[in-house]
Order: structure tokens, then C-alpha cells, then sequence
């Protein structure tokens, strides 16, 4: 079954690219809840694939997500999802099976005596952190190859403490979108459909992508930038905040919470946040401060080096 999205985006014509599943449909619409397991036996399948075919399929499968995130808004629609180790994941984390297996059960706090002690504990922290944030106007990033700032002005931050991504550990929100101005350098590498983005670097003028490059992936960090027009604003800044994450696994799932980074995503908003971009895209790319770098909040020191301070 795994090979089926490969067929489909390699050799479907528009017709079948663009149909709207009757499965996802309904889950969208009518389920309660909905528990997606991540089991990829190859995480490169569809690195072959042309990309605007990928893009004709994300954009048609646009509105069911927004059902979605409209339901799970109004409080009759819950998510999680997780992941199952496999050989293609391990891989990706340059691990045996065994080492990313450990890796999975240690981030998840799943070694520990009370694993729900564990996620309460995170879960306070952080709220403290979302609570200082609140009424908070203007976030400022500096690293290495980074000077970037946006406004978080009337947005909410959103404790993500392990009931919908697990493991998580990070604290969000939707950046308002023309607000960002500056530069920012991703160094943790950015993976999204089977590729591996490198050294991606984003210019900023009030809030839209005017620059992009990478080292790697370049003519496809292009084409994702095209996908609509809301591909080129920011949906999402975050904190990630889970210590036991410390290394990068080439697995957004995970290589976001990293604690003492930041990540940012490119497209879409979360509702909940107060964030209003819409697209088909949802990419987020991390950056690294634990070595080198702080964050500002109303010109507060927040981050340095890694490490909230406030």
C-alpha cells in the first residue's frame, strides 16, 4: 500500500491528482478523532517525483484539511499523530534500528518510572512560558546568518504537550503575516515529500519570501515558494523545548522539538493561533541557537544560547 502514493503521483493524470478521496472526506467531516501512525519502509519514495505533481495533489486535498482544522477549532474533531520506527526512519537519523527505536522511547519519555508525570511536568513548564508570552508584540532572532523579527501581537501561543504530535514539545503560534522582516538561516536539514533540504536561507520584507536559497534542494525550495500565494508567508513560529531531543533526525516530528531552537514554518496558519494564511503548504524548517544565538521578546531576553531565561 505504501506504493500507491508513489504510483499515483508519478503516473496519475490531472483527473486523478486533483479527485478528492470519499475516505479522507469523511474523516474530515464526520470522524470524532483520528490517530495517524507514521510507518515509512522508504522515506525517499517519491524524491523522484516531479514536484508540481506533488503540488496538484497537496492543492486538492487543501479543503479537506481545512474542514478539518475547522472542526478540530470548534471542538468536535481530535488528532494525534505518531510515529513507528522502522529501517527507512533509522536511516534518514544516521542510527541502527535498535539506537532509533531507544531514541523514539527516550524522547517520548517512555524510559521514565511515570511517563505521564514526565508530560504533566513539560506540560506545566511550558504553559508558564505560553502565559509570560501572552500580550507579548515583537520576537527578534539573531544567529549566526539570522537577524530576523516578526509580530506575535494578539496571537496566542499554544502548548503542544504531547496530545496531538507525539513526542512533542514545543510552544507555538501564527506570526502575524506581514511582519517579518529580516534574514533567517536554517541548519538543521529540512525534509518534506522523500527530499532533503540543505542550508536554506529566507529573506524577509514585510512578511513575504523575497530570497530563498540552499545549498541542497534548491530548485525545489523554488517550486514549493510557487505552490500559491500564501506559500511565500509564515504560518508558524514555535519554540522547540524537548531536552531529549538533541540531535537532528532528518523527521520534522521530531527535529522541531528540539530544545533550544526555533522553527518556522512556511504556508499555513493554525486557527486557534489567530494566524489567517492559507495555503496548501505547511513546511516547517528549524533553526538551530544552541551554540550561538538568543531570542527577544519586547526586546526581553527570552533565549540565549539554547536556554529560556525568563
Amino acid at each position: 500500500l505504501e506504493s500507491l502514493e508513489e504510483i499515483l503521483l508519478r503516473e496519475g493524470n490531472e483527473q486523478q491528482l486533483t479527485k478528492k478521496s470519499p475516505v479522507l472526506t469523511a474523516v474530515a467531516a464526520y470522524c470524532d478523532a483520528r490517530l495517524f501512525i507514521a510507518s515509512r519502509s522508504n522515506t525517499k519514495a517519491l524524491s523522484g517525483v516531479k514536484p508540481e505533481q506533488v503540488s496538484r495533489r497537496r492543492s486538492a486535498l487543501r479543503d479537506i484539511s481545512e474542514v478539518a482544522r475547522k472542526r478540530e477549532q470548534a471542538g468536535t474533531f481530535r488528532w494525534s499523530s505518531t510515529l513507528y520506527p522502522t529501517s527507512g526512519y533509522a536511516q534518514d537519523a544516521e542510527m541502527s534500528l535498535h539506537d532509533f527505536e531507544e531514541f523514539v522511547f527516550d524522547v517520548c519519555f517512555l524510559n521514565d518510572p511515570d511517563p505521564i508525570a514526565r508530560w504533566n511536568e513539560l506540560s506545566a513548564q511550558q504553559q508558564r512560558l505560553v502565559d509570560w508570552l501572552v500580550g507579548k508584540k515583537e520576537v527578534r532572532i539573531q544567529g549566526d546568518g539570522t537577524d530576523l523579527t516578526l509580530s506575535i501581537e494578539n496571537r496566542t501561543f499554544i502548548n503542544s504537550n504531547g496530545k496531538r504530535n507525539f513526542p512533542s514539545g514545543e510552544f507555538f503560534t501564527g506570526p502575524v503575516e506581514d511582519s517579518a522582516n529580516g534574514v533567517i538561516q536554517f541548519d538543521i536539514p529540512a525534509s518534506y515529500d522523500g527530499r532533503t533540504i540543505e542550508g536554506v536561507r529566507l529573506v524577509f520584507r514585510e512578511g513575504k519570501v523575497v530570497e530563498a536559497s540552499a545549498r541542497q534542494g534548491q530548485a525545489y525550495l523554488e517550486h514549493m515558494l510557487e505552490i500559491d500565494a500564501g506559500a511565500r508567508y509564515l504560518g508558524e513560529f514555535a519554540f522547540g523545548n524537548n531536552a531529549r531531543v538533541d540531535r537532528s533526525t532528518k523527521n520534522v516530528l521530531f527535529d522541531e522539538k528540539m530544545g533550544g531552537t526555533v522553527h518556522l514554518a512556511l504556508g499555513a496558519s493554525y486557527p486557534e493561533t489567530g494566524g489567517v494564511n492559507q495555503s496548501a503548504l505547511h513546511w516547517d524548517m528549524v533553526c538551530d541557537l544552541r551554540q550561538k544565538g538568543e531570542v527577544r521578546v519586547d526586546d526581553v531576553l527570552f533565549l540565549k544560547e539554547g536556554k529560556i531565561v525568563v
